[in-house]
């Protein structure tokens, strides 16, 4: 392993993979294939560090699934201009100017949550019933990460 052989926990690997992640993304300017290797060393870390951290097996498999499942979907908003990238807890929230980006958002997975004006997706294991709180409510609770792409910014804050 090259990008993550000094980690020692998740956090560690999460933090280090979103520095590489703006200098090797193709839309950073990066290229694919070193993009592609930092992917399979990132999904090989993350197993090793959940073992090491005592989880079980599925436990640790079940993480990694999560973590490509929603990484490929962010990797899929980042081209996007004029919409706001957010993790929110489970979920990802885009805001911004989405209307004209609306196709390829339904492509990517996101659904529209009209009374929060927002675009979101989830793993179907964190599927609710819609919530009243709004989205500054929901920030409060869970905290907020934004994810930027390079037409205007592309760099995970």
């Amino acid at each position: 392993m090259v990008y993550f052989k000094e980690c020692k926990t998740i956090e560690e690997v999460k933090a280090r993979y979103k520095t590489l992640a703006k200098v090797f993304h193709p839309d950073c300017g990066g290229e694919t294939e070193l993009m592609q290797k930092l992917n399979t060393e990132y999904a090989l870390a993350c197993s090793q560090v959940l073992q090491d951290e005592n989880l079980t097996t599925e436990e640790a498999e079940e993480y990694t699934r999560l973590s490509e499942e929603y990484r490929a979907v962010i990797e899929k908003l980042m081209p996007l201009t004029g919409i706001t990238i957010e993790v929110v807890g489970n979920w990802i929230w885009v805001t911004g100017n989405s209307y004209p980006v609306r196709k390829q958002l339904k492509e990517a997975g996101l659904f529209f949550a009209s009374k929060k004006v927002a675009w979101y997706f989830r793993s179907e294991e964190f599927k609710t019933t819609g919530s009243k709180k709004s989205l500054d409510e929901i920030r409060a609770k869970y905290g907020s990460e934004k994810v930027n792409s390079k037409h205007h910014s592309n760099a995970i804050e």
